[in-house]
């Protein structure tokens, strides 16, 4: 007899206790690293990407432990009062954690960890709703992908799709091409979906992947040094620093991992 093609309840009890034991075990990494480094730097991304962040953490794989996680759970673990704080002063730096933020632990010295992530940023592509930077026009002639040093047009099998994201084109000896300019976007623009997708094909980066310091706890003293004003530290709360909910998640399950 067949089985039935019916929809089956699936019991969701499997996946609350992975969520419980994860959760748990990020909790558990904040204390550890907490008791380990000496530094607790507390950071906000800029234009947030999963790449630029695992390369952030494989560069300080021997000398820093850098978690991103959700910000009531590590300010949680950290202990956001005076009683329940996990060592002196650090309910000072859990009250100053949120919106998708993140904490990096080492011994390394302030200064060359200023220094550092001041010079670590990466180009990355805009997403949709982020505000464009620089203007930006697709000239007469074919239409030209910038992913290499030297610019090559786009296939003939592209010209469909590039006709969907708003361009009039036609084909030049097979390859899509412009008979007038075409305005992608201007400065000050906040980008559609299509605009996006489309500076992202012609390989047109116009945000910038870096990591903001905000805050720093020192194990010797437990005194907390802020190195943004909290109104900075609000306006980071409210970017858009996660691809989406799952990504933020993902993170958060590989550092702990």
């Amino acid at each position: 007899m067949p089985k039935s093609k019916r929809s089956k309840v699936v019991s969701l009890t499997k996946t609350a206790k992975k969520t419980k034991e994860q959760k748990g075990k990020i909790f558990e990494e904040v204390q550890a690293n907490a008791d380990k480094w000496k530094y607790i730097w507390l950071f906000s991304v800029g234009s947030m990407r999963n790449a630029p962040l695992k390369d952030v953490r494989k560069l300080w794989k021997d000398s820093g432990r850098l978690i991103f996680a959700r910000s009531s759970l590590m300010a949680k673990a950290l202990g956001d009062s005076p009683e329940t704080e996990h060592k002196t002063g650090l309910h000072k730096l859990a009250q100053k954690i949120q919106g998708q933020v993140g904490l990096f632990f080492t011994d390394t010295e302030p200064q060359e960890v200023i220094d550092w992530f001041d010079d670590f940023k990466v180009p990355e592509f805009a997403r949709a709703k982020n505000v464009s930077t620089k203007t930006v026009v697709l000239p007469i002639g074919a239409i030209l992908q910038h992913h290499s040093d030297i610019p090559e047009p786009f296939p003939h099998s592209m010209d469909p799709q590039l006709r969907k994201l708003g361009l009039v084109t036609t084909l030049d000896r097979g390859v899509p091409s412009l008979t007038s300019p075409h305005v992608v976007c201007k400065d000050g623009d906040v980008l559609t979906a299509e605009q996006a997708q489309l500076l992202k094909l012609i390989g047109e980066k116009l945000v910038t992947f870096k990591v903001v310091l905000q805050a720093r706890w020192e194990a010797a003293t437990g005194e907390l040094t802020q190195l943004v004003s909290d109104s900075e530290m609000a306006n980071a709360a409210t970017d858009e620093v996660v691809e989406d909910a799952e990504a933020g998640e993902k993170d958060a399950e590989d550092i702990a991992e």
